[in-house]
């Protein structure tokens, strides 16, 4: 008789054997990136191939009155030099983006910001075409540039965008102003009114979140070889959305989806910059098929912080009304956002400012309003979600800022007032005040742990006595955030782009031997994808994860799928693949109840075997089923034990967390050092501890780096200041603070295996904590906000204008 379904010690073996959902299972993407043997778009070497670099403007607006590019195309070794003009007979001068708007692949008559595309050489090499770059000839007239987006929208302001002369209504609505993109809406204005007007407290709070940039470990790229006989196209680029990245070349080129081929291979980090189409995707290609040889186009770091699409960028205003207790009866916001040159924002189609109606928050605001107006400004285009689902940082900084001004006004404790205002447990599904449906969340009890973690009332009796102390050489702050995300893109009924709904998908085939292949439609940038979709198939259908494949990037064999971007992995493309498993998992009991000579019925999934309930010795393993089911399956049941499954989600998940940071400036040079920082998360049901570790400590650096350094500033030209890893702060292991992690389990009641998604919550979270640390520890000095980000210059002189500088 077999006992291992009986033996709780021969379960364990086969458990620990599957590595399934909740084991720390190495990487398995680890050993090759270590090793150097990763795959990247500039490792691509193809026979003949030819290289392209872009000429760029000087200028943030002028008007192009002439290109001479007979120099260039003189050079030895110079195949092309393409501009506006050659690309115009093809159409393919302007293109469309993601937003609805349309964008210059090459300047079209004029330059709309600094860095803008003007031509693009084509050579023997990387060197000939930089030289070749050098020799084009542009006579430019200058114009006047606008970098602010209110002076954007003065009657007297500079038309940046000539081409939508006459145009009042944009993709989102009426245009009010010749720089006006949209005015987004939501809530309930009257409603919101009333609260303000009969509320015993309200406060008001102008705030800044700063231009900041993704800027990944790798550069944009791509490598385009157009085969003229056959009529095929094949494209390696760094992309976070390969199908999408295909649909919008046929659109494009008219060459049909079928005959082209795009491939994203290893990428060295996206974060949101890699979901977009760039100039040098589409110059590339169309000097592939003019020039009949495959076209390679490598930015530069520069070429990317100053071209490749930009974050945040948010001026709001936020105002809450609450009762003497603090209990809030109303929130109001109003943004300008500036969106460039051109709107192309990867948002959803239907929503202009993404996500930012979670900026309710973790909170039981009865009503709230919310108005966002977009404006083109002389400054590079973009607008994604760094490391972030579409503008859910800058409304989680909102309302968490929000709640501390609130609870200064009236001299609560920040953590009290939280706990006043949290969305009860019990109220869960939620429906929010701007008509979002929270799915699940336990908000109390989270922050409850994090100060007992910490000892807060140790905390506070510390700054007391520190704020007592006129001697004392710092100041102490003590930040809270009690946030929710939105992730998960999402519903096809809410989320398109380019009105392709944004489900996702999953194809398995189990081989004969057991194995498997697993392909997705979405691509790893360091999720670490081969190692969690294998361990989800591996609980799901009983298959050990370590001969589990899963391969990602490459259309023509991958699902079509919306791909990696606003912590969609786990929600949708796991949801898919989990799914997937269950339809591999339900062929299985036929063939294994075919095989026992019992009904389907009659069979129980037990780890890594089906068995016949009550009695366990007569079992088959997966790996015998997967055999017969190419020789010895059920009448009429076709061969083959494969499945595939798209799943467009009921509706977003919604994780939690709640952070603590404590601060200490130093009153002489205004240095801020973080002596403590506890992050406590809830992503639902946690597949991989060690790889969810990993995700929260990078989410978390870089939520330091936004807080304490990052910008991309501007002069009244229109120059970009930040544009060099000089200028723009990437923190190493040195500067970068020691993180406490925590977790709690609140599993989504709708995701197949209640899963919400994690890496981008501690980028969100960490940016307001560190905020409201630092205001914190002015707080007792009447200051209610400071503007990011927190350096040593901008803290010092604030402590200069209140007079305890050094």
């Amino acid at each position: 008789m077999n006992d291992i379904a009986r033996d709780p010690k021969a379960d364990l073996g086969r458990l620990e054997k599957l590595e399934g959902i909740g084991c720390a299972r190495k990487r398995r993407e680890d050993p090759r990136f270590i090793q150097g043997r990763g795959t990247y778009v500039d490792d691509i070497h193809l026979p003949g191939m030819l290289f392209g670099v872009m000429v760029r403007s000087p200028y943030a607006h002028a008007r192009i009155k002439s290109i001479d590019t007979s120099r260039a195309r003189a050079l030895p070794g110079v195949h092309a030099v393409l501009t506006a003009e050659d690309l115009k007979p093809l159409k393919l001068h302007w293109m469309p983006t993601l937003a609805g708007d349309v964008q210059a692949v090459l300047a079209d008559g004029k330059v709309h910001f600094q860095n803008q595309e003007v031509a693009f050489v084509v050579a023997d090499d990387r060197a000939i075409a930089a030289d070749a770059a050098e020799l084009v000839e542009v006579d430019y007239e200058e114009l006047p540039a606008v970098v602010d987006p209110f002076k954007a929208l003065l009657p007297d302001a500079p038309v940046i965008r000539e081409d939508l002369a006459g145009k009042d209504v944009g993709a989102h609505g009426a245009r009010r102003h010749h720089n006006h993109i949209f005015n987004w809406q939501i809530g309930d204005r009257d409603r919101t009114d009333r609260a303000f007007a009969n509320a015993a407290v309200t406060v008001t709070q102008e705030m800044l979140y700063p231009r900041v940039h993704p800027c990944p470990l790798e550069t944009c790229g791509a490598v385009a070889s157009y085969d003229a006989v056959k009529g095929d196209l094949t494209v390696w680029i760094t992309s976070q959305a390969p199908h999408v990245v295909r649909t919008v070349v046929g659109l494009l080129s008219s060459i049909p989806e079928s005959k082209i081929r795009i491939i994203s291979p290893d990428i060295g980090g996206g974060f949101g910059n890699k979901v977009g189409v760039y100039p040098g995707y589409v110059t590339a290609i169309v000097a592939s098929i003019v020039l009949g040889r495959p076209v390679k186009w490598i930015e530069s770091r520069n070429e990317n912080l100053t071209t490749t699409a930009f974050a945040r960028d948010y001026w709001m205003t936020g105002e809450l009304a609450a009762d003497a207790d603090g209990r809030i009866k109303g929130l109001r916001v109003n943004v300008t956002a500036d969106h460039g040159a051109f709107d192309a924002c990867a948002d959803p189609t239907k929503w202009p400012a993404g996500m930012f109606h979670v900026c309710t928050g973790s909170y039981d605001i009865p009503t709230a309003h919310v108005s966002v107006d977009g404006v083109y400004t002389n400054k590079f285009p973009g607008g994604v979600a760094y490391r972030c689902s579409f503008r859910v940082t800058e409304a989680v900084y909102l309302v968490e800022r929000m709640i501390d001004v609130l609870a200064q006004k009236l001299g609560l404790d920040k953590a009290e007032i939280r706990f006043r205002n949290f969305i009860p447990k019990e109220s869960f599904p939620y429906h929010s005040a701007l008509g979002l449906d929270y799915d699940s969340g336990d908000y109390a009890p989270a922050l409850q742990k994090v100060l007992k973690a910490v000892d807060y009332e140790a905390l506070r009796a510390e700054q007391a006595a520190k704020r007592a102390d006129p001697n004392c050489p710092t100041l102490m702050g003590i930040g809270i955030t009690t946030f929710t995300e939105i992730v998960g893109a999402g519903p096809s009924k809410s989320c398109d782009i380019l009105g392709i709904g944004m489900f996702d998908s999953c194809e398995i085939r189990v081989h004969p031997d057991g194995s498997a292949i697993a392909r997705m439609g979405t691509i790893s940038q360091g999720q670490g994808h081969q190692t969690t979709y294998a361990q989800i198939i591996a609980t799901e259908a009983g298959i050990p994860a370590s001969v589990i494949q899963v391969e990602e990037g490459d259309t023509s064999t991958a699902p079509y799928g919306l791909g990696t971007y606003g912590s969609r992995s786990t929600p949708v493309a796991g949801a898919a693949v989990a799914r997937a498993s269950h339809k591999i998992r339900e062929k299985a009991r036929k063939i294994a109840a075919h095989l026992l000579e019992v009904s389907p019925e009659d069979m129980e999934f037990d780890l890594d075997q089906f068995h016949v309930k009550g009695d366990p010795a007569r079992a088959k393993s997966m790996k015998e089923i997967a055999w017969a089911a190419y020789n010895n399956v059920p009448e009429s049941m076709e061969m083959g034990l494969e499945a595939v499954d798209y799943y467009d989600p009921p509706n977003f998940t919604f994780p939690f967390g709640a952070y603590l940071a404590v601060v200490d400036i130093d009153k002489g040079t205004g240095e801020v050092k973080v002596r403590r920082f506890y992050a406590l998360d809830d992503c639902g049901t946690r597949i991989n501890p060690m790889i969810i570790e990993g995700q929260i400590h990078g989410g978390l650096t870089e939520g330091f780096a936004v807080a304490f350094g990052q910008e991309l500033p501007y002069d009244e030209q229109g120059n970009v200041l930040g544009g060099t890893l000089m200028d723009y702060f990437l923190p190493t292991s040195v500067e970068t603070p020691h993180w406490e992690t925590d977790f709690t389990v609140t599993p989504s009641p709708h995701h197949p295996i209640g899963a919400k998604g994690v890496a981008e919550s501690p980028h969100v979270g960490s940016i307001p904590c560190f905020s409201n640390a630092v205001v914190d520890a002015f707080a007792h000095l009447g200051v209610t906000h400071t503007g990011m980000p927190h350096n040593a210059y901008r803290t010092w002189k604030q402590l200069r204008a209140l007079d305890i500088a050094g």
